[in-house]
This record gives structure tokens, sequence and C-alpha cells, in this order.
């Protein structure tokens, strides 16, 4: 437990801010990270130079981890960017003496990509400071590279030796790369996420009816316009509506009418089959879409649910209550437009009222 607050606490401490205004809270922890993380480095390339055995090597790693060490302390005195700016530059140091004590094939010269990623995650502006720093990070690995072509390494390593620098400098890369792509990544990616949400609700809510959650007139009119263009099979179009729904709003109250209108939608999705586009059309009415069915299958559909619908038992506060529709229901001739194929259903639900109501016209 004692361990768990002490880690916690060290995290809580790497993650500090400097208290300066208008700078990234989120670059001081990668320069912490990344310095600790180059002190671990230091230390365990001390190791190996003591176990080789070569003291030169041991007593300049030794004295490179302490000089992290100071600038990690320095980190929570200074600003940001002049921290950023420090480890910057005795990074590049660090890189150039390793070079010359033991050569190019350690692999060490690899954490000049780190650099240069940190100063593209570091800023959001300055495009161009950071186009002529990339510019002077690649001259100076060019000149070290010429410089180990015609220089011998002060401290000549085994092979064995120098292949194991190698693997550690490739794992001490990739993880800075890594800490400093995640750290710099994790609230783009947070408020890249709650934008797709908030985008789908926009959606949902420009095509969605908010009582009763069945696509409105604009999504509807929408689908239609696709559907006719090309129609690869038989579209049977009903309109339907709530007989008497004043009524039962003047009677029961409003508060009832939209449990009316949100039960009857509840039905509509439980008893279509799948694929049919149920819309709220505007009020009591209804827009029934199906899309593989003629006129005959759609209408054994709807008589189902206009039986289902004219079961159900509405609590009305003093009395219980039922409701009934009326359809009006076409099959597309594969060759009216959209506004001729919704005003013969709505002419059909016409006649429907007309002739008493509750029932289905086709």
């Amino acid at each position: 437990m004692k361990e768990t607050n002490f880690l916690h606490k060290l995290y809580q401490n790497i993650c500090k801010d400097t208290g300066d205004q208008n700078e990234s809270a989120k670059l001081i922890v990668v320069i912490r990270f990344l310095i600790l993380s180059m002190i671990v480095y230091s230390l365990i390339s001390s190791g190996l130079c003591l176990a080789a055995p070569h003291i030169g090597g041991m007593i300049f790693c030794q004295i490179s981890a302490v000089l992290f060490l100071a600038i990690f302390v320095l980190s929570y005195h200074n600003r940001t960017f002049v921290s950023f700016c420090i480890l910057n530059a005795y990074i590049l140091v660090w890189i150039m003496f390793n070079i010359i004590m033991f050569g190019w094939n350690i692999g060490v010269q690899h954490f000049i990509i780190v650099l240069l990623v940190a100063c593209f995650f570091a800023k959001y502006k300055h495009g161009m400071i950071k186009a002529f720093y990339a510019l002077a990070l690649c001259i100076l690995r060019i000149c070290l590279f010429l410089y180990c072509q015609n220089n011998v390494p002060q401290i000549s390593l085994r092979t064995d030796l120098n292949n194991l620098f190698q693997v550690i400098n490739t794992i001490a890369i990739f993880w800075s790369i890594s800490l400093i792509a995640y750290i710099f990544s994790t609230d783009t990616q947070t408020l890249e996420c709650k934008l797709v949400e908030y985008n789908e609700q926009l959606k949902k809510q420009a095509n969605v009816d908010p009582l009763t959650g069945l696509y409105n007139r604009r999504s509807t009119l929408e689908y239609l316009e696709k559907l006719l263009k090309a129609p690869e099979h038989e579209i049977s179009i009903c309109l339907c509506d709530i007989d008497f729904f004043k009524r039962v709003n003047d009677t029961y109250g409003h508060d009832v009418g939209d449990i009316v209108l949100k039960k009857i939608s509840e039905t509509f999705r439980k008893e279509l089959p799948a694929g049919t586009f149920i819309s709220r059309w505007g009020g009591e009415e209804f827009l029934l879409i199906f899309p593989i069915s003629n006129g005959d299958e759609a209408h054994i559909f709807l008589e189902t649910l206009r039986q289902k619908v004219k079961a159900i038992d509405f609590d009305g506060g003093s009395e219980n209550f039922s409701v009934s529709l009326t359809f009006g229901l076409v099959e597309y001739d594969f060759h009216s437009d959209l506004t001729t194929i919704l005003k013969q259903a709505d002419e059909k639900l016409y006649l429907g009222k007309e002739s008493g109501r509750d029932r289905i016209i086709f």
C-alpha cells in the first residue's frame, strides 16, 4: 500500500505543471518522462561499460545520468519551453559525445529522430522554425556519419557489446517516440471521438423525431427520393394516422396523447417486418415504406398491425381507452414521381376516413 502511494505521489510530481500561463502542461510531462528514461538508459549503459570493462565509458555514462538528473530538477524551476530547449541542446551534445566515444554502430544517432518528433509536438505553431530545426538535425546526422567514416571511436567495443548497445538504443528510441506520441495524442483521440459522437447526435437529431424516435419528415423524403430513383424491387407506401386523436388530447391531456404516440411507435417497430422504413410524418400521421413488398404483402402486415394497435389498452386516468388507425396504401408503379405517389397515399387515407375509419384502403 505504501509503495502504491509512493508511486502515485511520484507520478503526481512528474505531472506537476510549472504554473506558467500559455504553456503546454503535456509538454512538461513529456520532458520529465524523457529525462527519467535517459537517466535509466545512462545507468544501464554505465553497467554495461563496467562489465566490459571500460572505465572511461562507465564514467561518461554516469556523468550523463547526473546531468540528466540536474535537468530534471531544473524543469521545476524553469519555464516549460526553456526546459525543452535545455533538454534538446544537452541531448544533441550527448549524442555527439557518444559518437566520438563509441562510434556510429551503437545507434545512438537515432535519438535525433526523438528530438525531431518532440519538436513537432511541442508547439502548435512556428512551422518555419520546426522546418529549419528538422533541416539542422538532418545535416547534423549526415555530418556525424561522415565524421565516423574518417575517425576511429575513442572506445572500441567488442562485437557482442556493440550489438547489445544497438538493441538497448533501439528499445530506448522506440520507447521515447511512443511516449511522446501517446501523451500528445491522447486528448486528440478523445476529442475526435467526442466530435464523432457529437456529429452522430446532431445527425440523429436532424433525422429523428424526438418524441417517438422514428424518422422525421425530412429524412423520410430523402430516403424516398433515393429509393424511387432506381427501384430494384416492388415498393409499397402507406400513410396512416390515429383516429380521433384530437379527442384523446382534449379528453385525457397531451401527456397521455404523447404516451399514445410513443406506444404506437413501439408497436410499429415490433410488428412490422425488418427493413420497413417507419416515420412520423407529422402530428398523429405516420408514413410507412415497404421497400421490398408489393401491395398485397404490405396489406397483410398492416392488417396485423391494425389489430395489434386496436388491442392496446391505454390508461386515461379516470378510464381506460383504445385507439384505432386508418391506412392509405399504394403500390409504386415505377414511373410516378414522389409528389404523385404521396398524393395517392393521402387520397386513400382520406377515403378511409370518409368511409368509417379503422380500415386499410388499397
